[in-house]
């Protein structure tokens, strides 16, 4: 990793490390939770179905896939140790999740390891995004799938002031950019849909806010891939 990439994946690290000691995991995890549901019913997991989430935060759903996948591993990874740490003590009555402190990818994983591969709201903050998806590709089994969710995209012009607001470097693609970027890693894409919900059930991130128009209009932008069966 170059210089300029293991700085932005420490910048990423020491934000999240920061909203999570301030409690903002658990806001954000209700905020994501009805898109992300969402994406996840689309990987129909089985009860021996191996599970990552790219980016887990407080873990939700890893949790989610262990309650699907009893007899499977779900594993989640995100480069903030302060989530890692939240995300383990929250799934502490599930004896099928691991959860890993590291930037992705993560070397440690083998070929054909995972039957999905989730990403809610992370996968823009990875340094190099095309060998991010290669690696993706890597560790899916034959015929497995991946469900890319994101609301920092082109087409939702209110997420262009996210990375100055936040203070962090985001990868900006649009629509095609999206599919285009999981074809060249050899997935290919099932479905691209923007997922957007009624206001009335929603919940925002901040107590006492009102739902971002954006929420209902233009969505989370889900990108759901599969790698060719062999």
């Amino acid at each position: 990793m170059s210089d300029g990439s293991e700085k932005r994946v420490e910048r990423v690290q020491a934000v999240f490390d920061e909203w999570a000691s301030a409690g903002r995991a658990d806001s954000m995890a209700d905020s994501h939770a009805p898109f992300a549901r969402i994406a996840f019913k689309k990987l129909r997991l089985h009860p021996r179905s191996s599970y990552l989430d790219i980016g887990c935060g407080n873990g939700y759903t890893v949790r989610w896939a262990a309650s699907a996948s009893p007899e499977g591993r779900c594993v989640g990874i995100d480069t903030s140790s302060e989530m890692v740490a939240l995300a383990t003590g929250l799934s502490q009555q599930y004896a099928n999740v691991e959860f890993i402190h590291s930037s992705f990818p993560y070397r440690r994983f083998e070929e054909n390891s995972f039957d999905a591969v989730f990403s809610m709201e992370a996968f823009y903050y990875l340094p190099d995004l095309p060998e991010s998806a290669r690696e993706v590709s890597h560790i899916l089994k034959p015929g497995g799938c991946f469900a890319c969710m994101v609301d920092y995209y082109t087409e939702n012009t209110v997420s262009h002031t996210w990375p100055s607001d936040v203070g962090v470097h985001m990868e900006l693609l649009d629509e095609i950019g999206w599919r285009t970027l999981m074809e060249d890693a050899e997935l290919r894409v099932a479905e691209q849909c923007r997922v957007t919900l009624p206001r009335e059930t929603l919940r925002d991130e901040e107590p006492g806010h009102e739902v971002a128009d954006w929420k209902v209009t233009e969505g989370s932008l889900l990108t759901l891939s599969r790698k060719p069966a062999q």
